[in-house]
């Protein structure tokens, strides 16, 4: 992880989700009770259509990612190589760690 200071430093645990368009896309959505904090660290970090740059880890595999905004909340994409290594599948409920640090 990163050696700024972060916004916003949480854990949660949620399901493996995906988004069917011309490719499957895989996510966690972010829970509702921690939308509130992230809104706040997203005012800060946030570019472009309201994405938000994050660190994350699942099953002790770091990564870097964006969340982006849908329905009021915000999904956190798992990149299938990440997936892999973790071996986290479509439907598993998987342990997160996720840090939004400022821009610089």
């Amino acid at each position: 992880m990163s050696g700024r200071e972060p916004l916003l430093d949480i854990a949660f645990a949620a399901e493996v989700i995906h988004w069917r368009g011309p490719a499957p896309f895989y996510f966690v959505a972010i829970p509702a009770d921690r939308i509130g904090e992230v809104r706040w660290a997203a005012r800060i970090a946030s570019y472009g259509w309201g994405c938000v740059p994050v660190e994350a880890s699942v099953a002790d595999v770091a990564f870097t990612t964006a969340l982006f905004p849908k329905d009021g909340g915000y999904l956190l994409p798992l990149k299938a190589a990440v997936r892999k290594q973790a071996g986290a599948d479509l439907g598993d409920t998987v342990a997160m760690t996720m840090r939004i640090t400022a821009p610089g």
